[in-house]
């Protein structure tokens, strides 16, 4: 060939060459660009402008794996995940051997309430990485979710045993051992989580639910204490521990804490109900007016209000009963009933206040449903 035409047919190479180098480079420059602005519209909490920047993206470049990955992370946050689950897929797809995708999978599943498939995939990210306790817990998560206990504690025991201060993972392998097996093991679990960390109000409730259904009451009372001195600004935290009180027989010192507990929340009717309630007690084991008293004065207000709930109209009834008022107690107690939760005991009070008046169709009525209500 003559040496004029290859130089002619390479330097046309080149020169054709050339705008294709930099087109490419001005293409990737691009990508880059727009991926760190999405990223930046993620830090935000700006999902949407994220899922438009990581689209713009997968317009430059249809198979990136970082960009499907990018936006399925951004649907699932603003929580259109049946799109999460595309795109995350997807990204599984193009890159087999990437866990991440595979954790966001299972993190969307569960957010769709499909724990059996969340699993499936924590699963399939734990034969790349076997050795994540937060996947695994995730996976325990996952099997408790779905009822499947035992494969949750085996999971949650590998978690704790990579782990020892993962809080979350002790109180979760309490809560599945207190399905399968004694008050043991799941004790010492949730006591390890709050040695962890003692401000996990989770565990100490589940301590509470242990404690009362083994029996011990101080126990569980102690609980209750260090609960409602880890939140004062919630008044159902002091509420729950003075009722505890007075169910152990400490009736002055639940008076005193729901006292205190109205000073420091003067607005909430939950603390007067709790006080009223108290102080029917004392009146009925004592047959002390000056208790009856106090109790119709505590929960007087709370009844009269529109969102009475049906246990506080419960023990208003049982209060102005005992006071005489039998006509008004029918009124509270017929309403207490027909609130939603209803208090069982409200259609016993019913039936005692409708036999005094003579209402025996009611007082019949009412006394079927209590023993319905309590398995009588």
């Amino acid at each position: 060939m003559n040496r004029s035409i290859v130089a002619a047919v390479g330097v046309t190479a080149l020169v054709t060459s050339v705008p294709l180098v930099w087109m490419n480079a001005r293409q990737e420059g691009e990508y880059r660009r727009v991926i760190a602005a999405g990223d930046a519209a993620a830090a935000r909490e700006q999902t949407f402008e994220a899922i438009e920047f990581f689209s713009g993206a997968l317009t430059l470049k249809p198979d990136s794996t970082i960009a499907r990955l990018k936006r399925g992370d951004a649907y699932r946050r603003r929580g259109e995940l049946g799109a999460a689950v595309r795109d995350l897929g997807e990204a599984a797809v193009l890159d087999p051997t990437a866990p991440r995708p595979l954790e966001l999978l299972g993190d969307a599943r569960s957010a769709m309430g499909q724990p059996e498939e969340a699993a499936r995939e924590y699963e399939r990210f734990l034969t790349l990485d076997d050795r994540e306790p937060r996947v695994i817990y995730k996976l325990g998560l996952a099997y408790y979710r779905s009822g499947d206990i035992p494969r949750a504690v085996e999971a949650l025991r590998r978690v704790v045993s990579l782990d020892d201060r993962f809080a979350e993972a002790h109180y979760l392998l309490g809560l599945s051992l207190r399905s399968q097996e004694d008050h043991g093991p799941p004790e010492r679990a949730l006591l390890r989580a709050l040695e962890i960390d003692p401000t996990f109000s989770a565990a100490r409730e589940e301590l509470v639910s242990l404690y009362t259904a083994s029996n011990r009451p101080q126990k569980a009372l102690e609980q209750l204490e260090t609960l409602a001195a880890l939140e004062p600004a919630r008044p159902e935290r002091i509420v729950r521990l003075g009722l505890a009180q007075a169910r152990l027989g400490r009736r002055d010192a639940a008076v005193l804490t729901l006292r205190r507990a109205a000073e420091r929340h003067p607005d909430a009717a939950v603390v007067y109900a709790a006080l009223g309630r108290v102080w029917l007690e004392i009146a009925e084991s004592q047959d002390d007016q000056i208790a009856l008293r106090k109790a119709l004065e505590a929960l007087a207000p709370v009844a009269a209000r529109a969102d009475a709930t049906s246990d506080t109209l419960a023990w208003y009834g049982r209060v102005l009963y005992l006071s005489g008022e039998v006509a008004a107690a029918e009124r509270a107690l017929r309403r207490a009933v027909e609130l939603f939760p209803v208090e069982p005991v409200a259609f016993s009070h019913l039936a005692a206040a409708a036999r005094r008046l003579g209402h025996a169709q009611l007082a019949r009525e009412a006394a079927a449903r209590h023993a319905m209500l309590v398995g009588e």
